[in-house]
């Protein structure tokens, strides 16, 4: 017998076949669980992309990661933090960035931000920061560390109502963005700024203000008065402030609101229609 004949006899196990299609079932498993993961993978860094260009100066923000901290959220305007009560706030400053710190009174940092919110405001450009469950607050500290900063033109407190909070407004220069990232363990805000050098064209806008007060307990009552208005303050040129009302790009848009107001039972005539330019302060 050759050996062409010998190959031809050999007897094949009957189980050769189902192991043969059970290899062929794994094979094609492990396949398609590789492209299930080479898919997700494409899609999540597609994801984290969209995420970085969508948000303006994200990504100078991420670059400032320290080695210690963990981010928790990136943002330009929203809340965040946790409730808490009883902290300190101090601020560290380098270029282009503010570092709000938070710590108990015996100096220990803390492990979340205590609650706060971030509101962007135009005419003029600024940025309103309102924290919550603070007790110690420097604020000659805060208001020249932001002063340092090239981009910001002005920094000034708001008085609300709450013992447990402050408000503060820092005014931006025309153009500037902005990018504000919360951190955990420890816990800390920092606040990134940067410009793209281009000029920004001033508009004339409308809005409803009040007459000049100067800083103190009125302004809280004023806001609690029309608790269904976004009501904020502005600095004057004077050095005192007005409440202010939306910004509109007419004086019709603007007197249609005060109609609004002025037409319910609890309007005391505070308001009245002003303009003035975007980059200017109000007189």
């Amino acid at each position: 017998m050759t050996g062409k004949d010998r190959y031809k006899n050999i007897e094949i196990p009957a189980q050769l076949t189902d192991v043969i299609q059970h290899a062929q079932k794994k094979a094609t498993a492990r396949k398609s669980s590789f492209r299930i993961i080479r898919y997700t993978s494409v899609i999540a860094a597609c994801i984290v992309f969209l995420f970085v260009v969508n948000i303006p100066s994200v990504t100078n923000a991420m670059a400032k990661i320290p080695v210690v901290g963990t981010i928790v959220q990136v943002l330009q305007f929203g809340i965040g933090g946790k409730i808490t009560d009883g902290v300190s706030v101090n601020t560290e400053a380098t270029e282009n960035t503010l570092k709000i710190d938070f710590s108990r009174d015996e100096g220990a940092s803390v492990t979340s931000v205590p609650s706060y919110k971030v509101e962007q405001k135009d005419a003029p450009n600024r940025l309103i920061f309102t924290l919550n469950g603070v007790r110690l607050v420097d604020f000659d500290k805060i208001e020249k560390d932001f002063l340092a900063q090239t981009l910001v033109k002005d920094v000034y407190r708001n008085i609300i109502l709450d013992d447990s909070a402050i408000r503060f407004v820092v005014e931006l220069k025309d153009g500037v963005e902005y990018s504000v990232t919360e951190f955990e363990n420890p816990g800390y805000l920092e606040v990134t700024l940067t410009s793209n050098g281009e000029s920004v064209e001033p508009q004339k806008v409308f809005s409803l203000r009040t007459d000049a007060m100067p800083l103190g307990e009125q302004m809280g009552h004023l806001e609690e008065a029309y608790p269904e208005e976004d009501i904020s303050y502005l600095k004057t040129a004077n050095g005192e402030f007005i409440a202010v009302i939306g910004a509109y790009d007419t004086a019709e848009e603007a007197q249609l609101k005060l109609k609004e107001i002025s037409e319910r039972e609890s309007y005391t005539g505070d308001f009245y229609v002003d303009s003035w330019m975007s980059n200017e302060s109000p007189n």
